[in-house]
């Protein structure tokens, strides 16, 4: 299988990037004319290939965006984030400057997003004009995935700025430079773009474009309008600067969980997708195998050559070795209490959160401040990473465990728990295979009211989702970015100092190479577990867990945020786009 990045870019002529000013004085014309070209199937096709191009790029979503939006929360942190004054630890921690040096380049992510932007606003101006899309199916599908591709953009743009500039036709002479716009008016726009899309996209393996999870079908459209509408009717840090909810009545909170319900259900009904085991989710996805139809429901593709997601999010090796030609992996970890956050019989907890390290092809436990995002392995991959730079994994943009649980949650907010309570317990019952009782007192326990409902929710994609950088936007959504940061700091310092919960835990770990002469077998990591009990087992070394180490300045509590995360819930918009842009973009928003 050989990714759509790698297709011939037919539309490379009829690019028009907004750095470029002789460029917007130029003719909208390649060597073949946009009539041909969107009238034609065969080359339509290739302005798709042009848009996920721009998601490929050195520094797009390949570089720092997947790495550092999402960090710091209460599931996931910076492994660096100790050095608080470092550049990417201010990406991370609440405090982020405007010429930050990880950032501001004019070839960053917010470039290469509007360039994305730009080549599907070209392609869709095309397709309107001169694809027959009524009659033509195989032209509709590619307005429809450009349409959601557009919408993909556009969201991650809001998650990492806030409001941003809505463009959404070609760039002219006279919209070369665009103000922030009210994110309301992107969240209809895109909305409703979602909506024409999912009319014109089949479902996963209703067709041959449909059978690979590398391409948008009507499942995808669907959950990313879900998504969409729980955000737009969620609060977040808005252009004065307040956090509040929309004043918009067409985005009021009741009207997009409605849509969000809607969609979920069409979704789950649809029978095109299924949870399968955790693990088993996970090892599809390091297995390259692309196919659509099980729980991945798109993904960003990468070429073999492209793209860092096992570089930057998965277990460390520390040397190469069988199943690696790069030592990389571990830029981003787990919050260290999300190791305890799990039941021990969560089949999740050994899947999410990793306690060792590969040194030489052995495992070796790492510590308690550096465990690691297990969801990604080079030793789950069917071919050796070569690259010293990228590894190709695609990163798994939305599963169905995302649509189930978005499902529960609007579900909840409408019609109550007990509706609400079957799509939850799907998600339980995945995670507790071998204790079905369990389950059920936990079902009894939820569904007591509404908020204890909304409380597991909460509680639920923290443990579900942990390590795919879907927290941050939760958080804030919710208005609880602030009030989970302070409570994982409460319970850092707790956990360090084994305190409240975490008061009887062993203060050692002990560990043994198996016989397999490659893995490790760690004692000391659940609740239970003793000292006494460890130091009987004659395992031939210990270590101190800990997070702290002699030469720490700053504590890892203190760490998490060094500024008030509600002042800064985004980035801010780079000194570079700030200096071109003919005085109309700023950081007001922010305080900056």
């Amino acid at each position: 299988m050989k990714k759509i990045v790698n297709i011939c870019l037919l539309l490379a002529g009829l690019t028009c990037i907004s750095s470029c000013k002789d460029a917007l004085d130029a003719p909208t014309k390649s060597s073949l004319d946009e009539s041909v070209i969107f009238s034609t199937p065969a080359l339509a096709e290739g302005s798709i290939a042009g848009i996920i191009q721009s998601f490929g790029e050195t520094n797009s979503y390949r570089g720092r965006y997947l790495v550092f939006y999402g960090i710091n929360t209460d599931t996931e942190v910076y492994n660096g984030l100790k050095t608080t004054d470092s550049e990417q630890s201010r990406l991370s921690n609440f405090n982020t400057n405007v010429a930050n040096t990880q950032m501001n380049t004019d070839n960053n992510a917010w470039a290469k997003f509007y360039e994305g932007i730009e080549r599907a606003n070209l392609a869709i101006r095309g397709l309107r004009t001169y694809g027959d899309i009524q009659n033509n199916a195989q032209l509709g599908q590619i307005l429809g995935e450009i349409l959601t591709l557009r919408a993909v953009v556009y969201s991650d743009l809001i998650k990492g700025w806030g409001d941003v500039p809505a463009r959404f036709e070609p760039i002219t002479s006279e919209t070369t430079y665009l103000p922030r716009s009210d994110r309301d008016v992107i969240y209809k726009q895109l909305l409703a773009d979602l909506e024409e899309a999912a009319t014109l996209l089949p479902w996963p393996n209703a067709s041959a474009r449909t059978q690979s999870v590398e391409r948008v079908s009507k499942a995808f459209a669907k959950g990313l309008r879900a998504r969409l509408a729980l955000a737009a009717g969620g609060y977040a840090q808005r252009l004065d600067g307040t956090i509040r909810l929309s004043t918009d009545p067409e985005l009021s909170r009741e009207k997009m969980y409605t849509i969000a319900k809607n969609e979920c259900l069409d979704i789950i009904n649809s029978g095109t997708l299924k949870l399968q085991g955790f693990e088993e989710v996970f090892r599809t996805l390091n297995e390259e195998t692309g196919r659509a139809g099980l729980e991945s429901m798109w993904e960003i593709p990468f070429s073999e050559g492209r793209g860092r997601v096992i570089f930057d999010l998965g277990v460390r090796h520390t040397t190469t070795d069988k199943y690696t030609g790069q030592n990389r992996g571990g830029t981003n970890v787990p919050n260290p209490i999300m190791l305890y956050e799990y039941d021990k019989e969560d089949v999740r907890r050994d899947v999410s959160i990793v306690p060792y390290e590969w040194t030489g092809g052995i495992q070796v436990p790492s510590n308690l401040g550096r465990t690691y995002f297990g969801k990604y392995r080079y030793e789950w991959m069917k071919r050796v990473v070569t690259s010293t730079n990228d590894d190709g994994l695609n990163w798994l943009y939305m599963r169905y465990a995302d649509v189930v649980l978005m499902a529960a949650e609007a579900i909840n907010e409408l019609d109550g728990p007990a509706a609400a309570a079957p799509y939850l317990e799907m998600i339980r019952k995945r995670a507790f295979p071998n204790n079905a009782g369990k389950v059920t007192a936990y079902m009894a326990q939820v569904t007591a009211s509404k908020t204890s409902f909304f409380n597991a929710i909460v509680d639920e994609r923290a443990l579900e989702f942990t390590g795919e950088m879907l927290r941050k936007a939760d958080l804030i959504r919710w208005n609880l970015l602030k009030t989970k940061l302070d409570e994982a700091k409460v319970k850092l310092q707790q956990l360090e100092n084994r305190q409240g919960r975490y008061a009887d835990l062993p203060s050692k770990i002990y560990y043994k190479t198996r016989d397999d002469k490659e893995t490790v077998e760690i004692y000391g990591l659940n609740f239970g577990d003793t000292d006494a009990i460890g130091a009987s087992l004659g395992y031939t070394a210990n270590k101190a867990w800990t997070m702290s180490s002699t030469s720490d300045k700053i504590t890892f509590w203190d760490a998490l945020y060094t500024k008030d995360p509600n002042s800064q819930q985004f980035w801010p918009i780079w000194q570079v786009f700030i200096d071109s842009s003919n005085g109309t973009l700023n950081n007001t928003n922010l305080g900056l």
